[in-house]
């Protein structure tokens, strides 16, 4: 028969003996705090592919960046083909009606029932005639302007001043025989698509423009 040392050690080992279900409640519970922790601690990240070399497009891309980094984010934005031109130390952008489903504008100045006028004029129509995509950037100019929205440099700058990443594809310098001079001294790296698609796996939001 058992004598009561033998049975108090039983009893020992059976308290110390941990379940299954509880060893792996317990690792779950272990793995939820560590995963949350790292979450609680981990810097958002955005990259942003901008492509287009148009005012109305030059938008997007610096006013989803500059917000982003203001509020903390770590923001690239990979400018490549067309997109080169928000780059540029001249901007010369203009809005560009052609293949522009949403143009053309309302007016931006006049009396009230004169702005809620919309013309709407087919693209193939409006893009050929001379003088249109002048008058549609002015328009854009002055609706901007009247609703008190930065312009594009003034995004383009408070975007830097947040600490965004300014990359230009090289690829597309080569390509339309760029100069580096061509472009203001904020940009940060001169790089191909290979060395760009790294950081966009790895961030929480790409986006492509």
């Amino acid at each position: 028969m058992p004598n009561e040392l033998t049975v108090k050690n039983e009893t020992i080992a059976d308290n110390l003996l941990i379940k299954p279900e509880e060893l792996d409640s317990w690792f779950h519970q272990k793995f939820q705090e560590e995963l949350q922790k790292h979450e609680d601690t981990k810097t958002p990240s955005m990259t942003i592919i901008a492509t287009k070399g148009t005012m109305d497009m030059a938008y997007p891309p610096f006013i989803l960046a500059s917000t982003a980094a203001a509020l903390g984010w770590d923001v690239s934005i990979f400018f490549t083909f067309y997109g080169l031109e928000l780059l540029k130390k001249d901007l010369q952008l203009k809005v560009s009606p052609l293949g522009n489903p949403a143009m053309p504008m309302k007016m931006p100045f006049g009396p009230q029932w004169l702005k809620n006028i919309n013309i709407n004029m087919p693209n193939a129509i409006s893009s050929n005639i001379p003088g249109f995509e002048n008058m549609a950037t002015v328009m854009m100019e002055q609706t901007t302007k009247a609703k008190g929205v930065a312009g594009i440099g003034e995004l383009r700058e408070l975007s830097i001043e947040a600490g965004v990443n300014m990359v230009a594809c090289q690829m597309t310098v080569d390509l339309f025989n760029y100069k580096e001079g061509e472009f203001i001294d904020e940009v940060n790296e001169w790089v191909g698509a290979a060395s760009f698609l790294p950081i966009a796996s790895k961030a929480d939001v790409s986006l492509f423009i």
